[in-house]
Formats: C-alpha cells, structure tokens, sequence
C-alpha cells in the first residue's frame, strides 16, 4: 500500500513542478530549466539516500526521517517564498443583483 502512495504523490508531483518550470521559464532557456531540475532532483535521491543512511545508522531511523522532514519542509517554504503566481486570476466585481459575485446567476439576470 505504502508503494501505491508513494506512486501516486510521485505522479502528481513530478508533472506539477515541470509545468510550474514551463510556466516561466522564458522560452530559450526552457529546456536548459527542465535539465537543471532533473538534475537536482535525481541528485537528491542519491544524496537523500546516503545521507539517511549514515544518519539511521549514526543516529537511529528517528533522526533520519526528523531530517529529511525537516529539509522537505525547508524545500517549500523556499518554493513558497520564491515562487509567484503567474496567472493571475482577476477580481470578480461585486454584483448589485444580490448574488455575490456568482457569474452563473449574474448572467441569467
């Protein structure tokens, strides 16, 4: 089961950060983008490997795991800072019909 959960986060993670790259990355360097990804990404599972080895091993698997928490917490509070929306979405205006904004009823009046 643990596999299966594993597979699925993967799956929607990994599309997720390449269309965020394909988002802004100017188109010339688009390409150079995705491979500095990949190539972090597939570095950190080398590096995440050994280092929560030698930390299990050093410190015991609760330490290991604290770690790793720790860093992928760090990972996005980095995205969250660095990142910005590009598409934004605009403001509804407020409506005098009374439906608060909802395009539906706005439009059937």
């Amino acid at each position: 089961m643990a596999a299966i959960l594993l597979g699925a986060g993967t799956a929607m993670v990994h599309p997720t950060l390449l269309a965020a790259i394909g988002d802004v990355a100017h188109p010339a360097w688009r390409a150079r983008s995705v491979g500095i990804n990949r190539l972090w990404r597939d570095g950190g599972f080398a590096v995440g490997a050994l280092l929560s080895g030698v930390l299990a091993d050093l410190f015991g698997i609760r330490t290991a795991v604290w770690v790793v928490a720790g860093l992928t917490a760090a990972s996005g509070l980095l995205a969250a800072v660095r990142m910005y929306e590009t598409h934004r979405q605009p403001l509804m205006k407020p409506s005098n019909t009374g439906s608060i904004g909802r395009p539906e009823a706005d439009a059937r009046r």
